[in-house]
């Protein structure tokens, strides 16, 4: 069975008071038009409508910015919002005779996944239904429409809350408004809707009527996991699907052998992947594609987006972007990397130390209440502390390199481009402005070379 999905992504949101489109606020990092957009790839459709209106030239850039979970996105406007079925019947023109089903779901419920979906297609695949749709059972109505059935316990029909009975009002099943349609059945349906309401919209919900009408069948997937369903329209909303959203990431990581000291204060994107046995410390944010290695502790108050971290390493207090960390490295507290950083097996960072677009070689120690930018350092190289290398000039940034074994005294500026040779030194205070050769002592400012190492011995 061929599958495409219609996106519903038009709406105005205005209950949450922002000049930003509702489906762009993000959750736990992501726009919650990805989630959406990520379960019905996953799911498999093969063609897929986005349909946008308030806002759009905003979703439109702002999924330019972003990896498209799928080549196959299709954008449609619905510039005058008038209702959900009108929103699909837009969707009509780039879908129509492209899939034997379709899937209608919605950009701002990013709590859907593509397993409840796949079930919802099977179940519309093996009954050969008409029209197959998701309900949930919950006490708090949300002001959904209630799920009405006959004796047989099929599906005759939805009734909005406004227009219930006390007895209606008394169903706990609920319509969530996602649904698969038998796909020329819906683009057939679509046009005999009829405006409902003093706005004079058409409701996706009236098809139902229609399939009971002409005694088509009716399928209906029953969820027990309301979160799933949750509909962002305020703040309140969002904080409540953040929070969700949240406990799921965490808690996959955790049945996959990662340990959350307080999953509560721990702020982990969906991006991130962890190896087992790593530690992480409370208030700790990982972000974006960030990769963490196995035995590794993580915080507490850590901040790491875009970055690769391998095993054994101990990061503490510290904040890390699009950085390169090898094994059995240590850092901390209050250490940054900024991009470009690349820190080989075997480094300690002392405290308040920075590290910007430099190679840092195997077992390197920096000291605390250091800069090194635009820089590479060789193997086993000591960076006393307080040292800077000064590699902008107004103009243009310059590299400082440094050769293996090389010691830095302490309060020592490298004023670059400059090298220091293998095995050198520089005295406590230096000035460093002209290269080094290897295994000499360079001391004062302008700093100079005294003596070759290997003749004071």
């Amino acid at each position: 069975m061929k599958l495409a999905a219609v996106v519903l992504a038009a709406g105005q949101g205005t209950r949450m008071k922002s000049n930003l489109p509702k489906v762009l606020h993000p959750v736990v990092g992501k726009p919650m038009v990805h989630y959406a957009l990520d379960a019905v790839t996953d799911l498999g459709a093969g063609q897929i409508a986005l349909v946008i209106g308030h806002g759009g030239e905003q979703v439109r850039a702002a999924l330019s910015n972003f990896q498209l979970p799928t080549p196959n996105l299709q954008f449609v406007e619905q510039a005058e919002q008038r209702g959900t079925g009108h929103a699909v019947l837009k969707a009509r023109e780039v879908l129509q005779g492209k899939a034997d089903a379709i899937v209608v779901t919605y950009a701002d419920m990013p709590l859907l996944q593509a397993e409840t979906l796949k079930r919802l297609v099977e179940l519309h695949s093996s009954s050969v239904a008409t029209l197959t749709m998701l309900t949930v059972v919950s006490d708090d109505s949300m002001a959904f429409g209630r799920i009405l059935r006959d004796a047989n316990h099929c599906v005759i029909g939805i009734v909005e809350e406004s227009d219930a009975t006390p007895e209606q009002l008394a169903i706990k099943e609920l319509n969530c408004g996602v649904y698969c349609f038998n796909a020329d059945w819906l683009w057939d349906h679509l046009t005999q809707l009829k405006p409902n309401g003093k706005k004079g919209e058409y409701y996706l919900t009236d098809l139902v009527a229609l399939a009971v009408g002409e005694q088509r069948k009716i399928e209906a997937i029953v969820m027990r996991d309301v979160s799933e369903i949750i509909g962002v329209n305020t703040r309140v909303h969002l904080a409540q699907a953040e929070n969700l959203m949240r406990e799921r990431i965490n808690q996959r990581l955790m049945l996959a052998g990662v340990t959350l000291i307080d999953p509560a204060t721990t702020y982990i994107e969906p991006g991130v992947e962890i190896d087992v046995d790593t530690v992480i410390e409370p208030n700790t944010h990982l972000q974006g594609k960030t990769r963490i290695g196995a035995n590794c502790r993580i915080g507490p108050n850590t901040i790491i987006r875009d970055s690769t971290i391998g095993d054994d390493c101990t990061i503490l207090s510290s904040h890390l972007t699009e950085a390169i960390v090898e094994e059995n490295v240590r850092m901390g507290p209050f250490v940054r990397l900024r991009p470009g950083a690349h820190l080989a097996r075997d480094v300690v960072m002392g405290n308040y130390g920075e590290v910007k677009n430099s190679y840092i070689g195997e077992g390197s120690h920096i000291g605390h209440f250091s800069y090194i930018g635009d820089s590479e350092l060789g193997k086993r190289v000591n960076i006393g502390a307080g040292t800077i290398t000064c590699n902008y000039d107004g103009k243009q940034k310059n590299r400082t390199v440094m050769g293996d074994d090389v010691f830095i005294g302490s309060d020592t500026m490298l004023i670059a481009p400059v090298t220091i040779g293998a095995r050198s030194r520089t005295g406590a205070g230096a000035v460093v402005n002209k290269d080094v050769p290897p295994d000499s002592l360079a001391v004062g400012s302008p700093a100079r070379v005294i003596r070759k190492i290997a003749d004071s011995k």
